[in-house]
């Protein structure tokens, strides 16, 4: 195999861009914006000074993004960003998710419990330095190199200053990697959100559609040392009504798209990790729908993992929709050609793509395993241990006592010196534990394992042993203390001994099941992740010296900007203007569920101008991991928040099609609606300098 020099801080062109590319397409990085592209398409004229100060006014907050919008650190994102804060500090008493959660006074404003927010302030290329950890090496011992030469890097760039968090990135599928730096902050503070019917009006029915009539907004607040955040760089907040056509740019942490994937890689999507991943969730929905219905203690616990499963299975229903589509996976065959024809002319190339297509026996013949037993494969969304949080703060306490006992460098990644402090924040957060619950995850979770890998799975009788998924989860759960975050705290302090000597059932069952998990992650390291990072970081070099540095990587949860226009669409099974009003909203209203209308914001509706602008339509690029994006116009102004996009642009985790891809964005106008009109915030009205 031949390593073809990449130059660097250079894009390198994806599939769906090989042939043409439409004017909006791209989740670009902030240091490889086409700013003469974007100005020349939208008549806009932004230059590097502009993209500095979005980047530095863009928040990554947990799994979301968000915008500053203020210069005490308020932050406006989604509601449905802050529904697990908003879970965490509600009740069934005190149910902030029914009432909506209004402080009078920025004092009564509330700590999200575990919650984070970054903000990129570096961004520096390591592609070089990276490349040669793993030069000569192949299986795991190129992977463990290439982490630990990452971890390395992390640690220097942020010499344990626990205020920073610095992250190697691989870009272009390995292509080229870069050193994120974000300034952290982990005292995070919920400002307002409103009643949660208010953000999800119309349900799992209105769900990845338009139009939409939903105030999917909330705020946070970024504090330090127990005082507001100073944040001089912030969005201009517009009050107005939003204009059609109006050029707009999307600033936002994208979680994960596959454009980059050959068609071999897209059939394994298709044929083994959606249809594993769809078919579990759908059981999953099933038992916490039934289990919400057995009391009305349950419906409020159960009211957050409804909704999180249910965006999980409707995604995944789309993505599914354009890995069956003809017409989708055609134009992907067609652009892969072109791409072998001009490689093909190429001095030097080897062929990465049967080096890849060899590699997808493994993939399918060990998906299920690694999915279920121990996560990471980048490819699905199956959670280990089913999401009990319980399990979960058992998994990293055990797997960290015993990597801590070794070198940072010979860590698994995730337990690198650099990555502690994070670790830890989680770990010690105080949040409510529900038994009830965590039962039924961790009992799905073990049935679904014995039903996908079989009785006679020698992992499976490790993780049963003689017992039932029934009995084994009542008897983890009933006997753990690790709700207590004392009791996580000392075996965190402890170290290994500490947790070796525990009699914690939920302890004893995680240290008993290391063999078996571990053996499956080095399986699919060896024999999947480190041929695919070689022929993928191959594949990079030819498709640069193919097409050239005008093009744009994969999402990887890293801050991105998109762009647009506030637009309608006109397509087969999505016909829809740009906009909705609040008169559209009492229009649509029955008074039955879903499409009941909060009892507040129904209460305020003689005070709101029901011509106000509700949600828009944007044809911007964005997916999973854009929810709370500020969506800014040329002049800095925040003119609403990425919240949702339709059905058909769950494609565009594959490729891109500009006839189809609308993100939903609730406006700016009617969230200062609802501060002034229904939930009595004028002091963050006048904070943000609405009128």
């Amino acid at each position: 195999m031949r390593r073809l020099t990449l130059a660097a801080s250079v894009a390198v062109l994806a599939f769906a861009a090989a042939s043409s590319a439409s004017a909006e397409e791209g989740m670009w990085t902030f240091d490889n914006f086409p700013i003469a592209r974007a100005n020349q398409t939208l008549g806009t004229d932004i230059d590097q000074a502009w993209l500095d100060r979005v980047r530095l006014a863009s928040v990554k907050f947990g799994g979301c993004s968000a915008g500053i919008v203020s210069g005490e650190g308020l932050v406006m994102t989604n509601n449905h960003c802050v529904a697990s804060c908003v879970a965490n500090l509600s009740t069934q008493a005190v149910n902030y998710a029914e009432t909506g959660f209004a402080p009078r006074s920025r004092e009564e404003e509330l700590k999200c419990p575990g919650g984070s927010a970054e903000i990129l302030t570096e961004i520096s290329d390591i592609t070089e330095r990276m490349h040669a950890a793993g030069a000569g090496l192949e299986g795991q011992e190129f992977t463990r190199a290439r982490d630990a030469e990452a971890g390395r890097i992390e640690q220097e760039a942020c010499a344990g200053d626990a205020s920073f968090r610095c992250q190697v990135v691989s870009l272009y599928r390995g292509g080229q990697f870069k050193l994120y730096k974000y300034r952290r902050y982990t005292d995070v503070r919920l400002a307002w959100a409103p009643e949660d019917r208010a953000a999800t009006f119309g349900g799992d029915l209105d769900n990845f559609s338009f139009p939409r009539f939903a105030i999917d907004a909330a705020f946070i607040r970024l504090y330090e040392n127990g005082q507001p955040v100073a944040t001089p760089t912030h969005f201009t907040w517009k009050a107005d009504n939003p204009v059609e056509g109006t050029p707009v740019f999307v600033s936002g942490s994208p979680g994960s798209t596959q454009r980059l994937l050959t068609m071999d890689q897209l059939t394994t999507i298709r044929d083994v990790v959606l249809p594993l991943d769809q078919l579990i969730a759908s059981e999953l929905r099933g038992r916490l729908i039934r289990f919400s219905e057995e009391s009305e203690e349950n419906a409020f616990i159960a009211m957050d993992p409804i909704s999180g499963v249910e965006n999980t299975y409707k995604r995944g229903r789309g993505r599914m929709a354009a890995l069956v589509d003809p017409a989708f996976m055609r134009m992907k065959a067609e652009a892969e050609a072109d791409f072998r024809r001009r490689a093909g002319g190429i001095a030097g190339a080897g062929d990465p793509w049967s080096e890849l297509a060899e590699v997808q026996a493994a993939t399918r013949e060990l998906y299920p395993a690694t999915a279920l037993l121990e996560g990471g494969t980048g490819l699905g969304t199956t959670s280990v241990g089913g999401g009990s949080q319980l399990f979960s703060w058992a998994r990293t306490l055990v797997r960290a006592a015993q990597e801590r006992e070794k070198p940072s460098a010979e860590r698994l990644p995730e337990y690198a010196e650099s990555r502690l402090a994070a670790v830890q924040n989680g770990l010690f957060a105080e949040r409510p534990v529900y038994p009830s619950l965590e039962q039924v995850r961790l009992e799905w979770w073990l049935s679904k394992t014995r039903e996908w890998l079989t009785v006679d799975d020698p992992r499976v009788r490790a993780l049963l042993g003689r017992e039932s998924p029934e009995g084994l989860s009542a008897r983890l759960v009933e006997g753990t203390g690790l709700a207590d975050p004392a009791v996580r705290r000392a075996l965190w302090e402890g170290g290994l001994a500490a947790v070796e000597a525990s009699d914690d059932p939920m302890i004893r069952y995680l240290l008993s099941i290391q063999d078996e998990t571990r053996a499956v992650r080095s399986a699919w390291e060896s024999r999947v992740e480190a041929p695919t990072a070689r022929a993928s970081e191959e594949l990079a070099g030819l498709r640069f010296q193919a097409y050239g540095d005008s093009v744009y990587p994969d999402a990887t949860g890293t801050l991105r900007l998109t762009y647009g226009r506030i637009e309608g669409t006109d397509v087969p099974g999505q016909r829809f203007g740009a906009f909705t009003t609040f008169a559209g909203l009492w229009d649509r209203a029955t008074g039955a569920p879903p499409f009941d209308v909060a009892p507040r914001l129904l209460a305020a509706k003689d005070r709101i101008n029901p011509e106000t602008v509700m949600n828009m339509a944007v044809s911007s690029d964005t997916i999973g991991g854009s929810s709370g994006s500020p969506v800014v116009t040329e002049d800095f102004e925040i003119v609403g928040a990425n919240f949702d996009s339709t059905v058909l642009t769950q494609r565009n985790a594959y490729g891109y099609d500009v006839n189809v891809n609308r993100s939903v964005v609730v406006t700016t106008a009617a969230v200062t609606a609802a501060l002034r009109d229904v939930y009595g915030m004028e002091r963050l009205v006048e904070e943000l300098g609405a009128r």
